[in-house]
């Protein structure tokens, strides 16, 4: 069923000495991985915390759909944990969509991190008013050591009010389609976003500046979800768009042409601001943290490069202490 929209729902910044909560949404994990993501977490200031369940297997899922959606609920409503992210990815979030309450979350609003096939997640929590984070996950970015910008994640889940990621700071960040916008940064992996059309939990993309990205996929295939999306009217209000680092998104073989021209293609005629290569989700290394659900201003010009500006807090307040900075991120 379709969820009407809500006042924004902002959780409290995550402090020193906090407790994270870690879930499996999707596929299983591996217990070193965990720990190693964990140990992490502890040099960074925090106190990881999980489920004994969180090891469970369920064929190619990290146990029954009810169990992770519940223990998705319990981690939000327990006043001991302080945010919620997600060990990994893989397959099987989708399955959780009819078990979660995104109601039930928004009384208990908390931090709460994930990408690629979380992504159906985050969009869920996002149409219903809750602000998510698009970011590292524990075994998959906390497991290594240059798996998280830090830096990056401390404006996010401490709450700075406002902070610019742009092609001068950000290695690859560049413009793709000239021009200004603002709106709420929404969106994710583009393959978990185009399945999305035609079901109950279809995204919203009206005003939005839609954040894009995917690891492993081809020009053409690419191509083909734009289309979609375009097709569905999903692309006909979107304020501007972000493109992610796209790792590994080339034709195997040799190619006369960039995926930078693909994308160019498809959405010059509609008008606003494209940018390029930020690295959030499916990274090579250190891995951003981008707070979904806040309102951002996108600059994008060929000659000064791009520029995503976070015009308030994702949460309700400000951090005044905060985690080690010492962290290698």
């Amino acid at each position: 069923m379709s969820l009407a929209l809500e006042p924004l729902r902002k959780p409290r910044p995550l402090l020193a000495g906090d407790t994270v909560g870690i879930v499996a949404p999707a596929s299983p994990i591996k217990r070193e991985l965990l720990e190693a993501g964990c140990e992490q977490l502890r040099r960074m200031g925090y106190k990881p915390f999980y489920f004994d369940n969180i090891f469970d297997h369920d064929i190619y899922f990290a146990g029954p759909p009810d169990q992770r959606a519940h223990d998705i609920e319990e981690m939000f409503e327990r006043d001991d944990v302080h945010a919620v992210v997600c060990a990994r990815g893989g397959y099987g979030s989708n399955y959780l969509l009819p078990h979660l309450s995104p109601e039930r979350l928004r009384q208990y609003p908390k931090i709460f991190v994930g990408y690629s096939d979380i992504t159906c997640l985050l969009t869920r929590m996002v149409d219903a008013g809750v602000v998510c984070f698009h970011g590292p996950m524990v075994t998959k970015d906390f497991a290594k050591p240059d798996g998280v910008h830090v830096p990056a994640w401390l404006a996010a889940v401490a709450g700075r009010e406002q902070w610019t990621l742009d092609s001068k700071a950000v290695v690859g960040f560049r413009p793709l389609i000239r021009g200004a916008a603002e709106g709420i940064l929404y969106g994710g992996c583009l393959s978990i976003l185009a399945a999305s059309v035609g079901t109950p939990y279809e995204i919203r993309t009206e005003g939005k500046i839609l954040f894009l990205e995917d690891v492993g996929t081809k020009p053409y295939q690419i191509d083909r979800m734009l289309m979609q999306l375009k097709y569905a009217g999903k692309l006909d209000k979107v304020a501007g768009f972000v493109f992610g680092e796209m790792m590994d998104c080339e034709q195997p073989g040799e190619q006369d042409y960039r995926l930078e021209e693909v994308v160019r293609r498809i959405l010059r005629e509609l008008r606003v601001p494209v940018a390029f290569g930020l690295p959030s989700g499916h990274v090579a290394f250190a891995n951003m943290t981008l707070p979904l659900g806040v309102q951002v201003r996108l600059e994008v010009d060929y000659e000064e490069g791009a520029s995503l500006t976070f015009l308030e807090s994702a949460t309700a307040g400000v951090a005044q202490a905060q985690p080690n900075l010492s962290v290698n991120g």
